[in-house]
């Protein structure tokens, strides 16, 4: 971690100790008022606990022009970010795609579309629906390494954040109450329930949060929507494609449907917030994971309308580039928040449980 961020962070963090207005806004700040000095880890611990509701930010009496110049939210973002490079592995990507994401993440599935394209040349001579266009056995040896490196990747990483942070094992009360809260979104509340400040200032506002869960939730059917066929080829000896009424698509549907919604809206509550309440020069890698978890949500669903026409051919490699490109990035894009807030969540409910 470059001294910088954390400098400015261990200097605002100190103010807001001695300050004590903002006690009960966010997990953060219990955490921070239980100490009276911080380690890097620690600091590292708060960044990743924020979930920039900013909310702190305009009920703080020392923000610009004040001399103290607080501008807690941005610099824990910074913090934040600059956490998921130092303990990605390897790092060297990290802060290429955070810096140029929109412009790697499009090469990539483009490039990605063009492959399954040409591999659409060895198509097999007889198959049903998209297996007529691509071996079931050519997606597996392409998807089931590029899905278990990136979470070996993820898994390393994380290691190397829990042992900066948090350091102990965590009980089982502690794993259930992390679970809940970050289900439940708590720390976007504010601290009052009322929503957060993120895109209309000193407005309170729920939409992030449903926008979070519609995101979540529409990408968590979609993933057991995957699941339940591969279950129903592997086990059942059903194969592709299912009718409407099968689970992989009452699955599927409303988890696409809701993964575009929940998108769209993080998308325009992005493009209307303050940059400067963020970190700024991470805002196109941000923007990318939005934009392709749309995007994968989106020919998912053109893919399933387009059955039994031409464009079928068209759209497949497109959707597989898209669904390849985010599992390789998981590990360095924005996917990777998910993991740390929850580990951080975790680690939070440890240091309580160790406390008392």
């Amino acid at each position: 971690m470059s001294l910088e961020p954390i400098a400015e962070t261990r200097r605002q963090v100190e103010i807001c100790n001695a300050c004590r207005y903002c006690e009960g806004y966010c997990d953060v700040f219990p955490e921070m008022h239980a100490q009276r000095a911080w380690s890097d880890g620690d600091l590292t611990h708060l960044a990743n606990l924020c979930h920039n509701c900013r909310s702190c930010y305009y009920a703080c009496q020392y923000t610009a022009p004040h001399e103290f110049g607080m501008n807690l939210p941005g610099i824990l973002a910074e913090v934040r970010q600059q956490s998921w490079q130092d303990y990605a592995w390897p790092a060297s990507f990290a802060g290429l795609f955070h810096r140029s994401g929109v412009a790697i993440t499009a090469l990539l599935v483009l490039s990605f579309a063009v492959i399954f394209w040409l591999a659409a040349a060895l198509r097999p001579e007889e198959g049903r629906g998209f297996y007529a266009l691509m071996s079931h056995s050519l997606m597996v040896i392409i998807f089931l390494p590029a899905f278990v490196l990136p979470l070996a990747a993820t898994a390393v990483s994380l290691r190397r954040y829990w042992r900066e942070t948090a350091g102990d094992g965590a009980g089982w009360s502690a794993v259930t109450s992390a679970i809940r809260r970050a289900g439940a979104l708590t720390n976007l509340g504010g601290g009052h329930g009322h929503g957060c400040n993120f895109e209309d200032e000193d407005r309170y506002s729920n939409a992030r949060r449903w926008a979070h869960q519609a995101t979540v939730l529409g990408f968590l059917l979609c993933f057991l929507s995957t699941a339940s066929a591969t279950v129903l080829h592997y086990v059942f000896a059903v194969q592709a494609p299912y009718p409407i009424w099968s689970l992989p698509k009452l699955l599927g549907l409303p988890g696409g449907i809701l993964l575009c919604l929940g998108t769209i809206e993080l998308a325009r509550l992005k493009l209307k917030a303050d940059r400067a309440l963020g970190a700024r020069d991470m805002w196109s890698g941000e923007m990318a994971f939005v934009l392709l978890l749309f995007f994968v949500g989106l020919s998912g669903l053109g893919l399933y309308a387009a059955t039994g026409t031409r464009l079928v051919a068209f759209l497949l490699p497109l959707h597989l580039g898209s669904v390849l490109t985010f599992f390789l990035l998981t590990p360095y894009s924005k996917m990777v928040h998910g993991f740390y807030r929850l580990a951080a969540l975790l680690a939070s409910g440890t240091r309580r449980t160790n406390a008392s």
